[in-house]
């Protein structure tokens, strides 16, 4: 088994692990199923919070999820999701039990940009029914589908949040200056969607598409209505993120738009 360093805290998980102990007791290493750090001072403390008021077999059933999440991920992830994830699942739990529902406005989006989150926030919302016997509303698989993707990402559920709210606002102003309604289980939505989330993550990386004169030339003078609104996005977009956007990412939202015209 591998050695384990020695850090001040280790959170050490496993059936019955603490089972007749007292404080300054070794718990001998091949007890634990599970083992992670909190490097965090702040997830440190927020953690035994957490501790504090979660039924401690509920506890269990919640730490049964995140190692459950990391298998079918593929990857470890970032420390935070011990209590950002922890924390959401019991409140939405107690919300489940009072009939108290929240609604997802972004549900589609995000089974759409994170397909593989989604599948395995289907699994925990499973999981969550069979161990704890509540069922939850559809909503709640992808607010779970975010903390997963969080955890992959180290990205913050706000960040996250602000991007999706920033596509919404992007598809509002698509519908309100083409004068239509686009349908959410339409392919061509999909794909424009898709090419928002990407364009916001190379703004991000500072990745440039490079440069189209020729294109950019002609599109303008074939579809000019999805030309000038592409330009409309890309600064609403500047506006929204604070960093500057790409130029050529304007030639290829307008053959996205020019697309849904079309369809």
């Amino acid at each position: 088994m591998p050695h384990i360093p020695l850090y001040q805290e280790v959170i050490l998980i496993g059936k019955g692990i603490g089972f007749a102990k007292k404080n300054g007791d070794i718990v001998p290493q091949d007890q634990a199923e599970k083992t992670f750090l909190l490097k965090s001072e702040q997830e440190q403390t927020q953690y035994k919070q957490l501790m504090a008021y979660i039924d401690p077999q509920l506890m269990e059933i919640l730490n049964d999820i995140i190692v459950l999440i990391e298998t079918r991920m593929g990857q470890t992830l970032h420390e935070h999701i011990h209590v950002a994830l922890t924390d959401h699942l019991s409140f939405a739990i107690n919300r489940a039990n009072q009939n108290v529902q929240f609604s997802n406005p972004f549900l589609f989006e995000i089974e759409s940009l994170y397909p593989k989150e989604f599948q395995v926030a289907h699994e925990v919302v499973s999981m969550i029914k069979d161990k704890v016997g509540v069922s939850f509303p559809a909503g709640e698989i992808g607010f779970i589908a975010l903390h997963i993707h969080s955890a992959v990402t180290d990205k913050t559920i706000h960040d996250i949040n602000r991007h999706h709210q920033l596509i919404a606002k992007l598809v509002e102003i698509i519908e309100e200056n083409l004068k239509v309604k686009l349908e959410r289980n339409n392919i061509n939505y999909n794909r424009l969607i898709q090419h928002l989330h990407r364009a916001i993550e190379r703004v991000y990386q500072g990745e440039q598409l490079g440069q189209q004169t020729n294109l950019a030339n002609m599109l303008k003078v074939t579809y000019p209505l999805c030309y000038n609104l592409a330009w409309k996005l890309v600064k609403v977009m500047q506006q929204q993120l604070h960093i500057h956007v790409d130029e050529s990412e304007v030639l290829y939202l307008t053959i996205h738009l020019q697309r849904l015209m079309q369809s």
